[in-house]
């Protein structure tokens, strides 16, 4: 009986941390991004792996402001 609780747990555990993961990734793929990351690579290519979604860099917009003087 408890190695079946345990196994409830388990899967459980796993699938809130993938269900989180993919919802964190979803949203940093349409919020506002900062100027160092705003083509990262490497980033890019984790989302788009976990998302299976491209990155849409037309409806991001960056969460900074270049002046120009």
């Amino acid at each position: 009986m408890m190695v079946i609780l345990l196994a409830v747990v388990l899967v459980g555990w796993f699938a809130a941390a993938a269900l989180g993961t993919l919802a964190y990734f979803l949203g940093e793929q349409s919020k506002p991004i900062h100027e160092r990351n705003w083509r990262s690579t490497s980033f890019e290519r984790f989302s788009q792996a976990l998302t299976n979604k491209e990155i849409n860099y037309a409806k991001r917009i960056p969460a900074f402001v270049v002046e120009q003087f």
